[in-house]
């Protein structure tokens, strides 16, 4: 699967990964093969101690941003064009030897700042120079309007083989994986600074990356990178592993350069349309349009909850209070193709991905931001983490997690999850109440898989709205499946949207995880 300038550009194995964290300091060689194209500047010593040094330096210092050259030119250079610009496979880092060949995306009018890319070699780092040589032109010669040192854009990890990638960092500070079904879709960034806030979003960038093998782990890649921005800067660790899923071990310190109204740490940024829970925004012919369909969280007290994505009216933001999270995601759950019936973009095989904190993150919230959207090419779904402390200039962060790519949720506990959520007017017979919506639930896990029917008698549907009146609530298995169906109806007190809880449960313990759902009245 490659991949190029997009919507979202402005946008292992198992034994070895409690290994990556310790191994990220043991860097093999990065530089190019003998006789390769490849050419480096003069050697600098490097470490991460060295690099959370830098970050925080930078954050004593005002933001500096100096304006990209030749950006009249890079202006010209649109989506389009920058389609017919490939870089040379036999150019790349690592080309013959090494984890994984990274090749380097141009600069366009989308990407007009460039980044430094180094290669780590026992401790020395070497800047890659850029050169337009490495590139083919194929529609139109950039090259000869443009600077000869003008500098790299972003990279890409390739497969063994070159031919497709994996990896892909371009653009502010977003990054995305095709995980395990090769398949691109949402992606991740760096920080979240003041997202669905009065004021405007600020997206701070990667500046500089550095690369090195890891020692011992030869399916894995160190990715180091420093992030700078208006109100912050961060030292980045990224060691990656790829083996059916792709898996990074991240440590980041972040150094506030000011205060900051809201900081999300580990964002996650996702597109959804419509869905089986959300149809009215859409007049399109295929059943379903999404990147991820929820949001799972498991609590620090153990609670599995799943969150439908809603596409909303107006912009709207859930926080779920937590302490010591053990972990959440955007999860693309549904893998059935006749449910999205797309054979060009293939949603069923989009990623997940999930954040594991690997230590304790202490008191905080999970943030979700639903922003309206009339296509499938925005952006308009963040998950994140938000700590419970204010963000002062001056103070220092540090966070270490894991983010799993992945088909599933790596962690989907013991009880039966939810696989669908359905929602329409509800009442049978004409004339059927406007304010009153029917919400039906299927679950799916071994909890309820051998359950026989007749047990719907002992099997109660907990449903807890924040406001509104339940209408109606029952359960029973889906015919011909072991799914279970929970069914409801609310009766809405006024237009506004409603938080909903719904469980099954069955001689007073849980059968399944925790739906939590925002309906939202129609228009």
């Amino acid at each position: 699967m490659t991949t190029g300038p997009s919507r979202r550009s402005v946008l292992v194995n198992a034994l070895a990964l409690p290994m990556l964290s310790g191994l990220a300091a043991g860097i093999a060689g990065a530089q190019a093969a003998p006789g390769s194209p490849l050419r480096f500047g003069p050697a600098q010593r490097f470490s991460y101690e060295w690099l959370r040094g830098e970050a925080k330096r930078l954050a004593g210092l005002p933001f500096a941003d100096p304006p990209p050259r030749a950006a009249d030119v890079l202006e010209e250079l649109d989506y389009d064009d920058h389609n017919t610009i490939f870089f040379r496979a036999d150019h790349a880092l690592w080309a013959q030897s090494g984890p994984f060949p990274v090749q380097f995306f141009h600069l366009g009018k989308f990407f007009k700042s460039p980044v430094k890319i180094h290669a780590v070699e026992n401790g020395n780092a070497r800047e890659v120079l850029y050169a337009p040589e490495h590139f083919e032109f194929r529609k139109k010669r950039w090259d000869e309007r443009l600077p000869r040192d003008l500098g790299f854009a972003g990279f890409r990890v390739m497969a063994p083989e070159g031919k497709t990638d994996w990896l892909a960092f371009l653009g502010a500070a977003y990054f995305r994986s095709s995980g395990a079904l090769n398949q691109y879709g949402l992606s991740a960034r760096g920080v979240a600074i003041d997202t669905a806030m009065p004021k405007a979003e600020e997206f701070p960038r990667f500046t500089q990356f550095w690369f090195g093998a890891v020692t011992g782990v030869p399916n894995a890649v160190a990715i180091y990178a420093l992030m700078d921005g208006p109100s912050i800067s961060g030292a980045f660790r990224m060691v990656t592993a790829k083996s059916g899923s792709v898996v990074m071990d991240i440590d980041c310190a972040l150094f506030a350069r000011r205060d900051i109204a809201r900081l999300g740490v580990a964002p996650l940024t996702s597109m959804f349309w419509y869905g089986k829970n959300a149809r009215r925004r859409s007049d399109d012919w295929r059943p379903q349009v999404h990147d991820s369909e929820g949001l799972a969280i498991w609590t620090g007290a153990g609670e599995h909850i799943w969150r439908p994505l809603n596409n909303p009216h107006t912009v709207r933001t859930s926080s779920f209070l937590d302490k010591s999270v053990k972990g959440f995601g955007l999860m693309q759950r549904d893998r059935n193709f006749e449910n999205y019936n797309d054979d060009g973009v293939f949603y069923e095989k989009r990623p997940s991905a999930w954040v594991e904190p690997l230590g304790d993150w202490g008191e905080g919230a999970v943030q979700l931001v639903e922003i309206p959207t009339e296509e499938e090419y925005h952006d308009n779904i963040v998950a994140y983490w938000v700590p419970k402390d204010a963000v002062k200039a001056g103070s220092e962060w540090s966070y270490r997690y894991r983010l799993h790519w992945a088909a599933d949720d790596p962690f989907p506990g013991s009880l039966a999850r939810v696989a669908a959520t359905w929602t329409g007017r509800g009442g049978f017979a004409p004339p059927r109440p406007k304010n009153l919506r029917r919400v039906v639930i299927d679950f799916d896990g071994p909890t309820v898989a051998d359950l026989p029917e007749s047990a719907r008698t002992e099997i109660d549907v907990v449903v807890t709205p924040a406001r509104g009146r339940i209408v109606k609530p029952y359960s029973h298995r889906l015919v011909g499946t072991k799914r279970w169906r929970g069914i409801f109806e609310i009766e809405l007190a006024d237009r506004d949207p409603v938080d909903v809880r719904a469980y099954l449960r069955m001689n007073g313990k849980p059968l399944t995880e925790t739906w939590i759902c925002q309906i939202i009245p129609p228009e």
